[in-house]
């Protein structure tokens, strides 16, 4: 690698092993400290462990590999390649991981587009109260209070965390897709199959009673996807 000094090699390696160690996405310059204090020398550039991680990729290409270190919640992750997430995704659902519901969805999208938002505009959009989703979003680190409105009251600000990008597969806020981009996909006949496909495989009846906010407006407590 140009200008990664003696020891490219050892911090290519390092990388790699890093990042798959990490329980969060690491930075390049979290990185190239964490190697500068092990082997006591000065901390290498950032470019340099850019460089490292396109070289890893190009070896996982070259080989076949099924792993990749991307770009992930401003760090670096590693993750599969895409072709491997029908097994991944399988994975998964066998071990019934946690799962949003409908309505921590619901007031999650709201926040990641319009944030920073207040609760009163997060039930506008929604129609419904969203204190318990607010709630629960908070306990799961998946949106922060972000201050206070200047709005009569000065009620509380909220915003999404790294957290949800890491969550979502995003580097950043705006790589999220645009609101025209949602609607192409969502009026798109193929998403339309293949949403009923998943939803019939998971047992899923659409207006059914979780699928339906209280009448009272009262929001009411999802059954557990805790497992």
């Amino acid at each position: 690698m140009e200008n990664a000094g003696p020891w490219d090699d050892t911090l290519m390696r390092a990388v790699e092993a890093l990042v798959f160690a990490a329980d969060e996405p690491l930075t390049p310059l979290q990185i190239a400290h964490l190697f500068g204090e092990v082997l006591s020398l000065p901390a290498p550039e950032e470019a340099s462990v850019l460089e490292a991680v396109d070289l890893l990729n190009k070896y996982y290409l070259r080989d076949g590999r099924t792993l990749r270190i991307q770009r992930w919640a401003g760090g670096l992750r590693m993750a599969t390649a895409p072709e491997m997430a029908p097994f991944v995704h399988a994975l998964f659902d066998s071990q019934k991981h946690r799962k949003l519901s409908r309505s921590l969805m619901e007031a999650l999208a709201v926040l990641a587009y319009r944030q920073p938002a207040t609760k009163s505009e997060v039930d506008f959009v929604r129609g419904v109260d969203s204190d318990y989703a607010l709630r629960r979003l908070q306990e799961l680190s998946l949106i922060r209070i972000e201050g206070r409105s200047e709005a009569i009251g000065r009620p509380m600000l909220y915003a999404t965390t790294p957290r949800f990008l890491e969550l979502f597969g995003l580097d950043r806020l705006e790589d999220l897709p645009s609101l025209p981009e949602i609607e192409e996909i969502l009026n798109d006949p193929g998403f339309k199959q293949e949403r009923a496909r998943v939803l019939l495989q998971a047992g899923y009846i659409p207006g059914g009673s979780e699928d339906v906010d209280a009448p009272s407006g009262e929001e009411p407590q999802p059954p557990s996807t805790e497992h």
